[in-house]
């Protein structure tokens, strides 16, 4: 996979990235926690929990599909309005998951990153976050990336900050700002863009997430909860996207055409 110190991935709205069979890079809103819990009259933390083994198979499952990266939104900006009760829950889950599953990930060379604004959570949880992420940061036969207190406008925003930092000759009246100079600063900047979005659950949104990097990204949505989300739902979501015709402005005769110019080119050996 790719490190911070490659080149950046090519951005869709500039110009045509790899088409793959398989996806390289599924992003994944993984909802329906408590609704699942509540549906079977346990507490809605139950389904947190489930959720957290849901994700460790999610991760088998892509690794074994030829994925190679995950982004998962675990907890949103504006998650911090639920119950002040859940909220403590999540963040404790998020400590314990840290710890227990950190091994695990490297001794299967999965890199973990965490990307949001850390600065609302504890210092034991910052302190957890930065040991596990640096113990899994050399890593390359997969990435696992965790958004938490993350938002997409957030990311934006933080991204646009920095690069004004770093150039502040950009602020000044009629200077453009491209897309190559901001996308360094964005978060999953040398990952490719999502190529398929998952959102569990039933709703049909995208709740803040990953908004500069979907822009030409495949969206399945499903009613399966999270929890429920298995290695044979994940075959149905990629089924769906080898089923769609990924343009990228171009038109569908273009594309055919381009298919047929690459068919007619003699076989390497």
């Amino acid at each position: 996979m790719p490190h911070s110190s490659s080149p950046l991935p090519p951005s869709s709205t500039l110009l045509v990235p790899e088409v793959t069979a398989v996806p390289r890079h599924i992003a994944i809103i993984m909802d329906g926690n408590g609704r699942w819990a509540s549906k079977r009259r346990l507490p809605r933390m139950a389904g947190h929990e489930r959720g957290v083994a849901a994700l460790r198979g999610a991760v088998s499952a892509c690794v074994a599909r030829g994925v190679q990266a995950l982004t998962v939104f675990a907890f949103s900006s504006e998650n911090w309005r639920r119950p002040e009760e859940e909220v403590s829950f999540l963040m404790g889950l998020f400590l314990r998951a840290l710890k227990r599953e950190v091994r695990e990930l490297d001794s299967h060379g999965v890199q973990l990153r965490v990307i949001g604004d850390l600065s609302a959570f504890s210092a034991a949880l910052q302190a957890a976050i930065a040991k596990a992420t640096e113990t899994t940061r050399a890593n390359t036969e997969f990435v696992l990336t965790v958004a938490v207190n993350y938002g997409g406008r957030w990311d934006m925003l933080q991204a646009m900050r920095k690069l004004l930092n770093a150039r502040p000759e950009l602020a000044k009246p009629n200077v453009p700002i491209s897309e190559e100079a901001l996308a360094p600063y964005l978060c999953l900047s040398d990952l490719p863009e999502p190529d398929l979005f998952i959102r569990t659950g039933g709703e049909q949104r995208i709740s803040n997430f990953l908004l500069w990097q979907s822009a030409y990204t495949e969206f399945y949505f499903t009613d399966l909860f999270w929890p429920e989300f298995d290695d044979k739902a994940l075959d149905a979501a990629i089924l769906s996207y080898q089923q769609r015709e990924r343009r990228f402005g171009r038109t569908s005769g273009q594309l055919a055409a381009d298919l047929q110019d690459a068919a007619a080119l003699p076989l390497v050996r």
